[in-house]
């Protein structure tokens, strides 16, 4: 009895000990990122020219501007130099191509002064 009082607990213990083995410990999963911004996109509908000549006796300004972006007669825009706000202008018309002229209603132009409607 007492032998197999013996080899009973030599198999307990074997066992016990060898259940351990066959538990894989099961990896954590990486926390998740946290989510980005959501980030807004809004095209630019905004008109922008170049100023291609002036003219200080006249006070107009003959204005190029991108292929399907022609301003109507009557709009105002404003003009820019180096970022600054240097004048206003309206357009007047005639137009040829992606030329328009405008008038001067304030302030001065150069050649290469920039045309924006803000």
């Amino acid at each position: 009895m007492r032998l197999s009082a013996l080899l009973l607990l030599a198999v307990a213990g074997i066992l016990i000990s060898g259940c351990s083995l066959f538990h894989k410990s099961k990896a954590k999963a990486p926390a998740p990122a946290p989510m980005a911004p959501s980030v807004i996109i809004t095209p630019d509908m905004s008109v922008a020219a170049k100023v291609v000549s002036y003219n200080p006796t006249g006070r107009f300004v003959v204005l190029n501007f991108p292929v399907g972006q022609m301003p109507e007669v009557g709009q105002s825009f404003f003009l820019y130099r180096g970022g600054l706000k240097s004048g206003e202008i309206k357009i007047s018309g005639p137009q040829r191509d992606n030329n328009i002229v405008a008038d001067l209603v304030n302030g001065d132009a150069q050649p290469g002064d920039e045309v924006r409607d803000q």
